[in-house]
């Protein structure tokens, strides 16, 4: 009995080996990591009322987890240091890989236009302020500015007034008067949100009210009371009496619009400023009004008889049907139409139609008040603003 278990002791040794063996062909579980999303915390040695500080974390940091309790992580970092952090200043992998998802995404999207942040401010990973935030961007970060989407601002709850119950009917309408009718409530505040991409190429939505858009100086007090969405430079012109640094005065198209969240289109008024080498100001050469515009707005050049010239283009809604953007929620119309003009000098033309504006007059912005004339034959009326 002894020489068979001697006999069999080899064979266990041997099934040892192998198991052992084929422990180390066996994957390891994936390891799961937080991000932090606060501007700045720490972790604590333990889960009490009183605990000591082990390290400091910062935004954007990469945590490694370890145990997960209650609304806590147990969390190390690359220095190895070891304690626990409050969920609420991280974010999980998974939200942090649609943050990744949505910089792949709009890494090639061309700018619409640039800004500089006003103030410290975090990016989002959809517009609004209770959507996933991570990334803190300092103030005065410049920004690329790619898509605008407007989504209903948040109230508090003792912010919402209380609808008076109707104690008396509404009053009968007489033969030959209308009854009063009850107004229709206005519809909820709005807030406009920038998709923006910073200079590490991140991509998050940004409070619109929290960016300044960049506008040159020489043109910044000629928006008369409307708010600035782009300006874009068309041509320069030699002027050897002015004060820009190399003598050539550049003209621009710009995009305005009221100061109110929530329209539901980009802009509403076009306007080309050029430059008077003459009295050595800007003048208004060109603007329309009551559009329902869409941006980007392209600028280029073309030939005309022979001579290249600036030209420009933007996009107006072409008929009621709209469409809404799955990721943003953004509403644009269905469909476009295009309206392009070439300058001609201080001459601003529609392409392929008669001339749209006439020359700047001796006036400094705003100039004439004429509004360019449309040929309804050879093009659709654009789409104007509805007047409630």
């Amino acid at each position: 009995m002894l020489s068979s278990a001697r006999r069999a002791l080899p064979g266990f040794l041997l099934a040892l080996v192998f198991v052992g063996g084929c422990g180390r062909f066996v994957p390891k579980p994936k390891q799961d990591y937080v991000y932090v999303s606060a501007k700045g915390t720490f972790l604590r040695d333990r889960l009490a009322a009183v605990s000591n500080r082990v390290a400091e974390v910062t935004n954007g940091q990469r945590l490694a987890v370890l145990e997960h309790n209650r609304r806590f992580f147990k969390v190390k970092t690359e220095k190895n240091e070891v304690g626990w952090v409050d969920e609420h200043a991280v974010i999980t992998q998974q939200v942090f890989d649609q943050f990744e998802a949505l910089k792949q995404q709009h890494a090639h999207d061309a700018l619409i236009a640039t800004g500089t942040l006003r103030d410290d401010s975090y990016l989002h990973v959809a517009p609004g302020r209770k959507t996933d935030r991570y990334l803190l961007l300092s103030e005065n970060a410049k920004l690329q500015m790619l898509v605008r989407a407007s989504v209903e601002k948040p109230v508090p709850a003792q912010a919402v007034p209380v609808p008076k119950p109707i104690d008396k009917p509404l009053p009968v309408a007489k033969k030959g008067k209308q009854s009063q009718q009850p107004q229709a409530p206005a519809g909820p505040p709005m807030q406009d949100w920038w998709l923006v991409r910073d200079g590490q190429g991140n991509a998050g939505w940004v409070l619109s009210r929290m960016i300044d858009i960049d506008i040159p100086d020489e043109i910044s007090g000629l928006a008369e009371g409307q708010r600035y969405v782009g300006a874009y430079r068309l041509t320069t012109v030699n002027d050897p009496d002015s004060n820009f640094p190399d003598k050539k005065a550049p003209e621009y198209v710009v995009l305005l619009n009221s100061w109110k969240d929530g329209l539901p289109y980009d802009f509403d008024q076009v306007r080309v400023f050029t430059w008077n080498t003459r009295k050595h100001r800007y003048e208004t050469a060109f603007r329309d009004r009551n559009l329902e515009g869409y941006l980007p707005v392209t600028v280029g050049s073309d030939v005309f008889n022979g001579q290249t010239e600036p030209t420009f283009s933007f996009k107006v809604a072409d008929g009621d049907d709209v469409s809404i953007d799955p990721a943003s929620g953004a509403t644009r119309p269905a469909k476009f139409d295009s309206e392009s003009y070439r300058m001609e000098g201080v001459l601003v033309k529609r392409v392929g139609g008669p001339a749209a504006a006439t020359p700047a007059v001796a006036k400094t912005a705003p100039s004439s008040k004429t509004k360019p004339e449309r040929t309804k034959r050879h093009h659709p009326p654009v789409r104007r603003k509805k007047h409630r």
